[in-house]
C-alpha cells in the first residue's frame, strides 16, 4: 500500500492527454461546434457530428436469421491521443447467405476519429480498417502491450484481427496469428486467462447456417436457432509476438449445442482470476469457472445463472458486470428477448436472479432486448442500465430504455424523462458508452439495424461530480483487463470490474469512470490488479481523468 503525493498525482494526469474541466461544467475540454444543447439529458446527435455509418444486412430484405444478428460498435483511442473515436462493424452482400441480386453498393466496417472538438471524421481508408466480410462483433484490446489498442472483428467466415502500428493505420494479421477460424462468429472477449500479462481471446460461434434448408413456421419469415446445428466456441492463448494458438479443448471448452450471442469476462466469485460467461440463443448459458488458469470447467447450473427466473432456456442476448447494490460482489445482468435476468452476487459462486423483484421484468419485457450495459449516466454513484431494443425477425422499431438504480434496491424506467430519442422507434442492437467529449459523462453510440445508427450526448450526467481512471498495467497486462477498483468518497464505496466486450457485440471506453453524486473527493481508490498486486492512493480530488500506473 502506497500514498501518492498530490504532485505525482498531478503529474500522472498531464500524462493523459486530457486536462479535467472545471467541477460541475457542462462544457467540454474543448468545446463542441455541433449540434446545440437542447435542453435534453440524453439528446441524440448524429449524423451532425459526423458519425454517418448506416448499417446494412447486405441486402435488400432480410431473409435469414444470420442477417439477424446485426453489427456492434467500440469506443477506443486507437490513436492515443486522449480522445474516444469510434468503430462499427457492417454487414456485407455474400455469396451463400445473401438472396436476390448484389446492389454493387459496398459497405464496410467504418473508423470515425475524435476531432476533439464534438465532431468526427471517417478515417476508415485511411487507417486501412474497411473490412468487408459480414460483420457482427468486435472487441479491442492491446495483445502485444504496446501501448496501442488492437481490433477484432467477427465475421459469418473468417473473422479479422487488425494490428495498430501505432501511426494511425492498422495491419491485418488474421492469419498469421491464427485467429481467424471460418464460423458464424458473433460475440468475442478479450481476457487474460492465466495472468501471464497477455491478453488472450475467447470467441463465441453461432450456428451451422443451411441456405438450403427451408422448414419453418410462416408467421416468422425463415428458420429459427434451433433448425440448425450449434458451433463449438474457440479459445486462444496468446503466445507472444502476435501469434495464438487454439486450446479451446485442451482447455475445457467444450459446449457442442451452444449457439453463443454474447460473451462476457470478469472475475465474478472474486478468486482472482476472470471467468467466461456465454449467452446462447435457446440453450442454456454457459459459465464457465476459471480453474487458475490450468482450465475451464461449466458452473453455469451451480451459480443459477444458466437459466432464467423461470428455469428456463432464453434467446440470450448480452451480458454486463457491476456491482449495483453496493454490497462488494459483482452482479450480472443479462439482456433476452423478453424479462431479462438480474443475477445478484450472493456470495460464494451463488447467484439469484432479481430482475423481477428489481422492477426490471415488467418494463423490459415488453421489448425485446439486445446490448445492455451498466452505466451511471447522471453520476450519482449507483450503476444504471441501458438496454437496446428492437425486433427479433422483422425490421420493427422498439424504444431503446434506461432503467434508474434507486439506491441499489430498485431499477425504475424512467426513459421517457431524459429525452425525445427515447421515444423513436429503432431496431437496435449493439451499442457502447464512454466519454467522447471527456467532460464528465458517458455518452453513447447505437447500431440499428439496416439503418443509420444513434449517438447519444449526455448533456447533464456532469451536474453531479465523477472521476475517471486509465489504468495502465505493467507486470499485468497492459490494458489492466480483469482489474478490481474499488473507491470511497462520502463514507459509500463502490466497485467496479475493467472489462474488455461490454453488451450485445460492442465494447465500452476502456477507461473506468464512476459518479461521485455530491462528492467532492475521494477518500480512497484501491486496486487490484490482475497480477495480484494492490495498490492504494489516498484524498483524490474529484472531477478529473487520472492515469494509473502498476507497481
Amino acid at each position: 500500500m502506497k500514498y501518492f503525493p498530490l504532485a505525482l498525482l498531478a503529474f500522472m494526469l498531464l500524462n493523459t492527454g486530457c486536462q479535467s474541466p472545471d467541477k460541475k461544467s457542462t462544457e467540454p475540454t474543448q468545446k463542441a461546434t455541433l449540434p446545440e444543447n437542447n435542453g435534453d439529458f440524453i439528446q441524440k446527435i448524429s449524423p451532425d457530428n459526423g458519425i454517418t455509418f448506416k448499417h446494412s444486412i447486405g441486402d435488400h430484405h432480410m431473409d435469414n436469421l444470420v442477417e439477424t444478428v446485426g453489427g456492434g460498435a467500440v469506443f477506443l483511442d486507437y490513436d492515443q491521443d486522449g480522445y474516444l473515436d469510434l468503430y462499427m462493424s457492417n454487414g456485407s452482400y455474400t455469396e451463400g447467405l445473401s438472396e436476390g441480386e448484389h446492389s454493387g453498393e459496398e459497405h464496410t466496417n467504418q473508423l470515425f476519429r475524435n476531432k476533439q472538438d464534438g465532431t468526427f471524421e471517417d478515417v476508415t481508408k485511411k487507417a486501412g480498417v474497411g473490412d468487408t466480410g459480414y460483420g457482427m462483433g468486435m472487441t479491442v484490446g492491446d495483445i502485444n502491450n504496446d501501448g496501442y489498442p488492437e481490433i477484432y472483428i467477427t465475421n459469418y467466415g473468417p473473422n479479422v484481427l487488425y494490428l495498430n502500428n501505432g501511426n494511425g493505420t492498422f495491419t491485418d494479421i488474421s492469419e498469421k496469428a491464427g485467429v481467424a477460424g471460418n464460423e458464424c462468429s458473433v460475440g468475442a472477449v478479450w481476457f487474460d486467462y492465466d495472468n501471464d500479462g497477455l491478453l488472450d481471446l475467447y470467441v463465441g460461434n453461432y450456428i451451422n447456417y443451411d441456405p438450403e434448408y427451408g422448414y419453418f413456421y410462416e408467421p416468422d419469415g425463415f428458420p429459427g436457432p434451433m433448425a440448425y446445428d450449434g458451433q463449438i466456441d474457440a479459445l486462444y492463448h496468446n503466445l507472444g509476438d502476435n501469434k495464438f494458438e487454439n486450446v479451446t479443448e485442451a482447455m475445457g471448452i467444450i459446449n457442442p449445442d451452444g449457439r453463443a450471442m454474447g460473451i462476457g469476462a470478469a472475475d465474478f466469485d472474486g478468486d482472482g482470476w476472470v471467468d467466461i460467461f456465454v449467452a446462447n440463443d435457446h440453450m442454456v448459458n454457459n459459465i464457465y469457472h476459471n480453474l487458475e488458469g490450468k482450465g475451464f470447467v461449466d458452473h453455469g447450473t451451480m451459480t443459477g445463472m444458466a437459466f432464467n427466473q423461470a428455469g428456463e432456456a432464453t434467446i440470450s442476448m448480452s451480458v454486463d458486470f457491476a456491482d449495483y447494490n453496493g454490497d462488494g460482489l459483482i452482479d450480472v445482468f443479462m439482456s433476452d428477448d423478453t424479462y431479462c435476468s438480474l443475477y445478484q452476487n450472493q456470495g460464494g459462486g451463488v447467484f439469484r436472479d432479481m430482475a423481477y423483484p428489481s422492477g426490471i421484468s415488467m418494463a423490459a419485457a415488453q421489448h425485446v432486448g439486445w446490448s445492455s450495459s451498466f452505466i451511471d449516466y447522471d453520476n450519482d454513484g449507483y450503476v444504471d442500465l441501458f438496454k437496446a431494443n428492437g425486433e427479433l425477425k422483422h425490421l420493427y422499431g422498439q424504444e431503446d430504455q434506461i432503467f434508474k438504480n434507486l439506491d441499489g434496491e430498485k431499477f425504475v424506467d424512467i426513459s421517457v424523462e431524459l429525452g425525445a430519442y427515447f421515444q423513436e422507434e429503432n431496431v437496435g442492437r449493439g451499442a457502447c458508452f464512454g466519454d467522447y467529449d471527456n467532460d464528465g459523462d458517458l455518452d453513447g453510440y447505437v447500431v440499428n439495424l439496416d439503418d443509420q445508427g444513434s449517438f447519444l450526448r449526455n448533456n447533464r450526467g456532469n451536474e453531479n461530480n465523477w472521476i475517471t481512471f486509465h489504468l495502465v498495467g505493467t507486470e499485468s497486462n497492459r490494458d489492466a483487463i480483469g482489474a478490481l477498483v474499488k473507491i470511497s468518497a462520502a463514507n459509500r464505496e463502490q466497485v467496479g470490474v475493467r472489462r474488455s466486450t461490454t453488451g450485445y457485440l460492442s465494447q465500452n471506453d476502456h477507461r473506468m469512470h464512476f459518479g461521485l453524486g455530491s462528492a467532492e473527493e475521494l477518500d480512497f481508490v484501491e486496486i487490484r490488479w490482475p497480477s495480484g498486486k494492490i495498490q492504494r492512493l489516498e484524498n483524490l480530488e474529484a472531477n478529473q481523468i487520472l492515469t494509473i500506473t502498476e507497481e
